[in-house]
């Protein structure tokens, strides 16, 4: 189990955010911590800590005001730790090349390839054909609803035909490097980890998966990784104390060993 930090930029600021309170219209969000800080800080601490893997996600819809103000600051993340973060947020073919060519890591996907509510394959192929599939992440955030965890889309907002599963891992792990999985009804909620996605998570073993999510306590991680054993990495966001709550960054570090 690796620690994988996270730094969540909102209007050109890092944030931690309640996920579902996520808007199209307007740029208001519930919000649970608003950093002083940028973001060359969190990246600078974040390769002191020989934190690698983590993601920069830009929260803003591309094409708003909002979103260049994120994206500008997202930019000088990527550049202050090159090679030691993803990227997320609006990444399609046309604007995957640059954001890799300015450090990151991976580019991280979800909309461009759940587009319309249901997967297509083509977009898949067309990102991976850029990107390449060893610097390529797929973000299956899902909701739970009757029938099982569904994939979200658009910042979390709308729901595709796509069920998590662990075929559909399988199914995707030939396009990509590794997965990343928001549980979307307890991001930024601190109530403690979704235990149905990490059941399908922990049967998972073909490509590195990252879990975000409600993390709120060191017992949290501990029951992850005993769970998962030690498969699953994790990400840690309102809890975390550099974003104003109250589990230390170097302990965790410490637990997932």
């Amino acid at each position: 189990m690796r620690f994988r930090p996270c730094i969540d930029i909102h209007n050109g600021r890092v944030k931690q955010i309640v996920g579902s309170s996520l808007k199209d219209e307007g740029s208001s969000v519930s919000e649970n911590f608003v950093s002083e800080k940028t973001s060359v800080y969190y990246a600078g601490m974040f390769e002191e800590k020989g934190l690698k893997g983590g993601h920069v996600i830009i929260l803003n819809k591309k094409g708003t005001p909002e979103y260049d103000a994120s994206y500008a600051e997202c930019m000088n993340a990527l550049k202050a730790y090159p090679g030691g973060l993803q990227v997320g947020g609006g990444i399609t073919p046309d604007n995957a090349r640059e954001f890799l060519d300015a450090g990151a890591s991976h580019v991280i996907v979800t909309s461009y390839v759940f587009a319309d509510g249901r997967i297509k394959k083509d977009n898949l192929v067309k990102i991976s054909e850029v990107a390449t599939p060893e610097r390529l992440v797929l973000d299956l955030s899902c909701k739970k609803f009757e029938d099982g965890y569904y994939i979200m889309t658009d910042r979390w907002q709308n729901k595709t035909d796509t069920k998590l599963t662990v075929e559909l891992l399988k199914e995707l792990s030939s396009s990509c490097d590794e997965f990343l999985i928001h549980a979307v009804d307890s991001e930024g909620k601190a109530n403690g980890p979704e235990k149905g996605v990490l059941e399908i998570l922990k049967s998972f073993e073909d490509r590195p998966v990252t879990y975000a999510g409600g993390i709120a306590s060191y017992d949290d991680i501990k029951s992850i990784r005993d769970m998962c054993d030690g498969r699953v990495d994790i990400t840690v966001g309102s809890a975390l104390d550099i974003y104003g709550g109250k589990l230390d960054t170097d302990e965790i570090i410490k637990i997932c060993g």
